[in-house]
């Protein structure tokens, strides 16, 4: 079985030429508790088992990736011109071949791609990167009217296994009052589950993005298939690929 059967290919709308690609925890050669496809070198696994992993994806991909250092912050690499480890929490390209890539096990990726198939992008959508308005600096350095964007929500944690305390809520309805609809009041006072895809949603919405497809996945629940740093602590991490071809 080849690495591409371990993988999802996002089911959206785009352009011929925008291509895109979601890893999953299978097909790599990292162990327990990385097992198997983990990208992240920043959690713990042996490098040369992650420098493998990647290595693995090659076939797939037209050039390397730009592996991006996150921080859930907001800034945005450019594919074009950067070099791996670049301190970003999303990125975007316009030539043929760059490939943007962001590692998440619970955080939202959310890919976008433009109508014509000239510019795409990714970006890491924790909830800090996501309240700070990480979709909202993508969008702007694709410089194209939001209104001939697509969006594309990756796997994230759902909002059922989602608890935050009330200082996230609290921020986001700093934003946007209408985020109150994105939290659930759980258990004890100050706690709730809250909703990454619909905050997503309507940041997408706010910006005039109303083509919006995923979102229907839960990394927490789905173990079998996904990293989740919720439920597990120490574990993998995975990668949502976009580029031109």
């Amino acid at each position: 079985m080849g690495l591409l059967e371990h993988c999802l290919v996002p089911e959206w709308p785009a352009p011929g030429n925008v291509k895109a690609l979601q890893t999953t925890r299978h097909g790599g050669v990292s162990v327990v508790p990385y097992e198997s496809l983990n990208l992240g070198l920043h959690v713990g696994d042996v490098p040369h088992a992650v420098a493998r992993n990647r290595q693995l994806l090659e076939p797939l991909m037209p050039s390397e990736p730009v592996w991006l250092e996150q921080v859930h912050g907001t800034l945005v690499a450019n594919a074009d011109a950067a070099g791996c480890r670049v301190q970003a929490d999303a990125c975007i390209a316009r030539h043929r071949g760059a490939v943007c890539v962001v590692m998440t096990a619970d955080c939202l990726p959310v890919l976008l791609c433009d109508e014509d198939g000239l510019v795409v992008g990714a970006a890491h959508a924790g909830w800090r990167g996501l309240c700070d308005g990480v979709i909202e600096a993508t969008v702007k350095e694709m410089g194209v009217a939001p209104q001939k964007l697509l969006a594309w929500l990756g796997p994230a944690i759902s909002q059922q296994y989602f608890e935050v305390g009330s200082e996230v809520r609290a921020a986001f309805l700093a934003h946007q009052a209408q985020a109150a609809e994105a939290f659930i009041a759980h258990g004890e006072q100050g706690k709730y589950h809250a909703d990454l895809y619909l905050l997503a949603r309507q940041r997408l919405h706010a910006l005039g993005i109303t083509r919006i497809y995923g979102g229907d996945a839960c990394t927490f629940q789905q173990q079998e298939q996904f990293f989740s740093y919720r439920r597990d602590g120490v574990t993998g991490r995975m990668g949502t690929f976009i580029w031109l071809a």
